[in-house]
């Protein structure tokens, strides 16, 4: 068991600091599995950081019937009914009672189920390690609960992962995981939410964006229907590389489909790397236009934590320029001398201008997401000769002005497109798409053959 500072800023807080308590479950034989709504935010992070699938285990809590927030049990998917007898006895509520309680939740559980996974089947768990993330526990009975369910698909291994617990959760829970970890496990404790600065409600839009993200697709509307399809090239290319690169080892993946138009580089920000969810995303969409996509890490796993690295835009940059000439030695895109674009998010940006600027006519476009193009030299920016747009949340309003001031500083041909009601991270349903369509016509506006210089 693992113990630390027990207070949360919010959910995405919460699972950054869990991962770092699970890097040694990184492999690809690990699922990550998310108690439904709270878990989610959780859990995705902690999917982010091991490169795992992400799923849900849909579970009720069977609440009191005066007092709904305590829980005398919980039920999920596949029939799983667990009680917790001794909350029920001193409570004295009656088999009637349980009943109703039981009806109603089950009514809202098939409900859930079927909106979270949109007639897609439950991940395959058969001999996977399950790592069972909530956002804390406070009986018990819904992890016990996911636990059953899980180890009932045929996990060989399960691991009950949560940010916060009562400190004698492993006497409660002793036998139902084969691992049980936890960032802390304060005393008194009274509830989950007096760890966190923002334990507001999840809703259901947040959760589908979320597992959209982890699968790299657009969100479902309302009604739970996918956007209309878009043909999709059959992909020649998808795997990992290890990068050589100014004395270090860098990792990536790189996805090339049959006939690809140009190969767009990622330039991650703020220390995130290949596996961001929202860089994914896009580079999904660009995959399915017909253009090749390398993510790769621009920091390794020791320089991540260290802020100076993440903003030394010479030490990015420099990177970035080097992976970018790279480019023709890897058979699977160099062969075909792809046009190169560049897609630079927060201080990735920066370093994709750096790039554009010591590559010239090399680099073809470049899109900034969210980026901080002002921590480019104005010199340099001065010098991109390659068309660029700076895209950014209509509430994002320091980088826009900042935004604005770095396109002041360029002499290429540029945009500035002001996406609405958009945050920095882009994380308000429908916002991130309309990034990567815009993206995506930017980069077929100007990396095909033939395409305006």
């Amino acid at each position: 068991m693992h113990v630390t500072r027990t207070h949360f800023t919010d959910r995405t807080d919460a699972g950054r600091r869990l991962a770092a308590l699970l890097g040694h479950l990184r492999g690809p034989g690990t699922v990550v599995v998310a108690l439904p709504r709270g878990g989610v935010p959780v859990a995705a992070e902690v999917a982010a950081a091991l490169g795992a699938p992400l799923d849900i285990c849909v579970i009720r809590k069977l609440g009191l019937p005066h007092q709904p927030e305590l829980g005398m049990g919980a039920i999920g998917e596949d029939g799983v009914r667990v009680l917790n007898d001794q909350v029920i006895r001193l409570a004295g509520v009656t088999p009637g009672q349980l009943a109703e309680v039981e009806v109603r939740e089950r009514a809202e559980l098939e409900r859930r189920a079927r909106r979270y996974r949109g007639g897609r089947p439950p991940a395959d768990l058969r001999g996977r390690t399950v790592v069972v993330v909530d956002d804390g526990i406070a009986t018990g009975s819904t992890a016990r609960a996911a636990c059953r369910i899980v180890r009932a698909r045929g996990a060989a291994t399960v691991v009950l992962a949560v940010p916060v617990a009562p400190d004698d959760w492993t006497d409660r829970l002793a036998g139902v995981a084969d691992e049980l970890v936890c960032v802390g496990t304060p005393s008194p404790f009274f509830a989950i939410g007096e760890f966190y600065d923002d334990f507001g409600q999840t809703g259901d839009e947040e959760v589908l964006r979320h597992l959209a993200d982890a699968r790299a697709e657009p969100v479902p509307d309302r009604a739970g229907r996918a956007p209309d399809p878009v043909a999709v090239d059959p992909v020649a290319v998808d795997r990992e590389l290890i990068l050589p690169v100014t004395g270090v080892r860098l990792a990536g993946r790189l996805t090339v489909p049959e006939d690809a138009a140009g190969v767009v580089v990622f330039a991650h920000g703020s220390g995130s790397g290949r596996r961001s969810p929202r860089n994914r995303r896009v580079a999904a969409a660009l995959n399915r236009a017909g253009l090749a996509t390398l993510l790769f890490d621009l920091l390794t796993e020791d320089e991540e934590p260290d802020r100076r690295k993440v903003f030394d835009v010479d030490l990015l940059g420099a990177r970035l320029t080097a992976v970018a000439r790279l480019l023709p030695e890897l058979p699977q895109a160099g062969e075909r001398d792809l046009p190169l674009g560049l897609f630079g998010a927060s201080t990735g940006a920066a370093a994709a201008l750096w790039t554009a600027a010591r590559l010239g006519e090399g680099v073809r476009a470049v899109v900034s997401r969210g980026g901080r193009p002002d921590l480019t030299d104005p010199e340099r920016l001065a010098e991109v000769s390659a068309p660029t747009l700076l895209v950014v949340g209509g509430r994002d309003g320091r980088v826009i002005d900042l935004n604005r001031q770095a396109r002041a500083r360029l002499r290429c041909e540029s945009e500035l497109a002001v996406v609405p009601h958009a945050g920095h991270l882009f994380e308000e349903p429908g916002t991130l798409d309309r990034v990567a369509e815009l993206a995506r016509d930017w980069f077929l506006r100007y990396l095909p053959p033939g395409s305006p210089p």
